[in-house]
């Protein structure tokens, strides 16, 4: 066993193996110079709709802005009211205030860390009470596991809400069968580089099955352009996934299911290892998770962390702060009984190495040391 730092997430590993098609793709742009939307932009864009099953992908700069630029697509601006998680990252939540909406925050499961549908149920009526218009639901696909979508579908279709599945952590996962990508109205994502699949900057994208509803964000990302570029028939931003970025993402999911495979892999030995010692991660039946993050939930968890550290084993958490506590976000309204789950989960959370290159005596070597953290 290797004596080497362990790396949380090992982006070295997974570029040894591609570098040559990485220089390759690199150059081929360096080559031809179209660096803006260039040929590889709308490659990347069809790949990704053949493997996420989706009719329709349209590239941008990064997963905030995918965020965005749907809610803009749908109107979205004052006295609308979008329901966010509180247990997740500040991009899902930030995108409507930037509109002049209201972000209003929605506790979360104990076990799959996703959307509580009867919390949302609950915040939708609090909304209406408070003269706000229920327009927007996102949900957020925590750690890789898709939300139950069909639960919050059958809430936004009561209430005439749009459902925009933010899948930034979530591309590769599906859910009975379905990828995500295919699994609401709007899905949205990020290409950040340590996503499961990851760009070597910013990048993000959206998914749909409307066309119109596509070529809308065509022309919402690229200055709100009509026939050409100086003719502008609506607000846009100027949002474009590069060039090169592109290629390297073509190259990337070139191997990015056998990737899937071996989180897949990784994760079940986690659990199987440490299902009797800790809470280990919970999947929904019929979902399966693109493992963005193995996380675990601990008591006195900044003992478990420092035992951990002084073992050599890296950890992170994700959230520790919910986003309805947080300074910028405090104001905003929550749901009735508030996010207790996720005042909870805050305090809980450690996130365990997790990669596709994690060998064997590596994933030995993390489990025995969580292991000794009990003893």
């Amino acid at each position: 066993m290797s004596n080497a730092p362990i790396p949380f997430i090992d982006l070295k590993a997974q570029q040894a193996i591609i570098r040559d098609k990485i220089d390759a793709a690199i150059a081929r742009v360096l080559d031809h110079g179209g660096y803006i939307l260039g040929k590889e932009v709308g490659d990347f864009e069809t790949q990704l709709a053949a493997f996420t099953g989706a009719e329709h992908v349209i590239s941008c700069a990064n997963g905030t802005d995918a965020l965005q630029m749907i809610l803009m697509a749908e109107g979205t601006g004052p006295n609308d009211a979008v329901f966010v998680p509180a247990f997740t990252f500040v991009a899902t939540g930030e995108v409507a205030p930037l509109l002049g909406a209201t972000p209003m925050f929605v506790d979360v499961l104990p076990d799959t860390f996703n959307m509580d549908p009867a919390s949302l149920e609950a915040a939708i009526g609090k909304a209406k009470d408070l003269g706000l218009n229920p327009k927007v639901v996102i949900p957020v696909d925590l750690f890789g596991q898709p939300a139950n979508y069909l639960a919050i579908q059958a809430i936004a279709e009561r209430h005439d809400l749009v459902v925009i599945a933010d899948a930034a952590q979530g591309i590769g996962a599906s859910l009975n069968g379905t990828r995500a990508g295919k699994l609401a109205t709007w899905t949205s994502t990020s290409f950040f580089p340590a996503k499961p699949l990851g760009c070597y900057g910013d990048g993000g994208a959206i998914m749909t099955d409307d066309l119109a509803r596509a070529d809308l964000l065509k022309s919402i990302r690229f200055h709100g352009k009509g026939d050409f570029k100086y003719d502008n028939v609506r607000i846009g931003t100027n949002s474009r996934l590069d060039t090169i970025q592109a290629a390297i993402l073509i190259e990337k999911l070139a191997i990015f299911e056998a990737e899937l495979i071996a989180r897949d892999h990784i994760a079940a030995r986690y659990t199987e290892a440490l299902k009797d010692t800790l809470q280990t991660p919970v999947l929904m039946n019929g979902a399966t998770s693109a493992w963005a993050q193995y996380t675990l939930k601990v008591e006195n968890r900044d003992a478990v962390q420092a035992k951990l550290s002084e073992a050599g084993i890296p950890t992170t958490v994700y959230y520790p702060i919910p986003m309805s506590r947080q300074t910028g976000y405090k104001d905003f309204p929550v749901a009735p009984g508030g996010v207790p789950v996720s005042d909870t989960l805050a305090e809980q959370v450690l996130s365990l190495p997790m990669h596709p290159y994690l060998d064997a005596d590596t994933q030995d070597k993390i489990i025995d040391a969580v292991k000794a953290t009990t003893s």
